[in-house]
């Protein structure tokens, strides 16, 4: 009984010896885990990051070229869109200074484009009247062609598509009015990405 009794105390201190060490074996693995997936976090956002660039990423310096926008030309059945777009495009591309904006006859790039098609689609419908539309989404495409003036190479020729959303009311022509800036700004700064890009 007296060596039973001995030995008690000495199995609770090697229990709790043990406990002790799975414990920080444990405490040892979180870390190690956590070290591991930290590792994996920075190592992605560094490689991630590795092939930005800022500024313009087509291979040119900001501003080393320049560009006139020709009035776009207006196939739809919607009225001012031509004065809407070019005005868009222009302030557009003085916003993203990839290409120096020239209102002259030797620019280096001459923009010009076709407003194709203006698309109304009903996005949601009123809640207690499923025939009356509240919200349209608005699509605006236009052929964009952008070429050298010397040699006449062609940088972009592609249709591209703006889109806005507007909410009816009482008057949808009125709506409309007042989205076109919108709608003309989204279609500009598409053209524009292409162009600054070099994804032709």
């Amino acid at each position: 009984m007296g060596d039973a009794s001995k030995s008690l105390p000495h199995a609770w201190a090697l229990a709790a010896r043990n406990f002790e060490q799975a414990t920080v074996s444990a405490d040892l693995l979180l870390l190690w885990r956590l070290a591991r997936q930290l590792f994996a976090v920075v190592l992605v956002c560094t490689t991630g990051c590795a092939g930005y660039r800022l500024g313009p990423v087509n291979g040119l310096a900001a501003g080393e070229k320049s560009v006139q926008v020709m009035p776009f030309i207006n196939r739809t059945l919607q009225p001012r869109l031509t004065d809407a777009v070019t005005s868009q495009m222009r302030k557009e591309l003085q916003r993203d200074s990839t290409y120096q904006l020239s209102s002259s006859v030797d620019a280096d790039i001459i923009l010009s484009g076709e407003l194709t098609g203006y698309l109304r689609t009903e996005v949601t419908l009123v809640s207690n009247d499923i025939l009356t539309v509240r919200d349209f989404r608005l699509s605006l495409v236009a052929h964009v062609n952008a070429r050298e003036r010397v040699t006449g190479k062609e940088i972009l020729n592609q249709s591209v598509t703006g889109y806005t959303l507007i909410r009816v009311g009482s008057d949808l022509p009125s709506a409309e009015r007042q989205a076109m800036p919108l709608l003309a700004n989204d279609l500009a700064r598409n053209v524009t990405a292409l162009l600054a890009e070099g994804k032709w």
